[in-house]
Parts: structure tokens; sequence; C-alpha cells
């Protein structure tokens, strides 16, 4: 059976090299679980789709909830699906620097990303078009 889950998280380090760090780990290990998702990351915040059998995808929201790099977890929403939305990525990152803040300002109060302050599905959408309109960075 086929899940996917979004969360959000504050970064601990913001640094660039610290985000790649997690891009990178996750583009290793995410195939070996068959994870796919997509990542979007800006002022400090992650908001993340990722898919997958139901026990990979607990088991890695489970780690995600663990790893001293992100804190204030939240699952935002978690589904069935019959199909994969991002079944070619290992781990596609929303370039965020291309964005539109009328695309944010669409779903929320500020022109800023806070998944924290709209409903699950609001930010399931957002991300949506978000990879609709914004370029999609290290699909594979």
């Amino acid at each position: 059976m086929l899940v996917r889950l979004l969360y959000a998280s504050r970064a601990v380090d913001t640094s660039t090299g610290a985000i790649d760090a997690i891009l990178s780990h996750s583009r290793q290990s995410n195939p070996l679980c068959g994870i796919t998702g997509i990542l979007c990351y800006g002022g400090g915040i992650f908001l993340q789709a990722i898919e997958g059998g139901r026990t990979p995808v607990s088991d890695l929201f489970a780690h995600i909830q663990r790893d001293v790099r992100h804190k204030d977890v939240v699952l935002l929403h978690y589904e069935e699906i019959p199909e994969r939305r991002f079944g070619g990525w290992t781990m596609g990152q929303v370039n965020t620097s291309r964005l539109n803040t009328s695309i944010l300002l669409k779903y929320a109060e500020k022109p800023e990303l806070d998944p924290y302050s709209v409903s699950g599905k609001v930010s399931l959408a957002l991300l949506e078009e978000l990879m609709a309109t914004a370029s999609i960075m290290g699909r594979a």
C-alpha cells in the first residue's frame, strides 16, 4: 500500500551546507527504501512530502522526528494514495529563490513559507502549486 506524508519542521542549522547534506543523504538512502518525495525549504522551514510503502514512510518520519537537524516537526497530512506523484524523484527540491510571492499570498496571510499557520490540505495545495510554477532542482 502506498501512502503520502506531508510534514513541516524547522532547521536547526540553516547553512547551505547543512541543507545540502540533508538533501544528499535523502537522495542516497531513499531509493533503497522505495521512498520518493519533494522538499521545499525557505526561511528556515522545511515543507516535505514523502511517499512510498506505509512502513518505510512511517519509519522515515520517525527518523526525522528524532533527527537533531530538525525541530518543531509537525505532521500536516497523511493519506493512502493509488499512485505516486513523485515517482521519478528520490528527492526533488523546489527552488524558492525563483518563487513568486503572490503564490504564497494565495494560501497564507503573509508572503512567506509558514505551513504551521495553515491546514495540511492547504500546505499540500501550496506544494503542488510550487512544483507547477517553480523550478525543481535535483530530481534524481
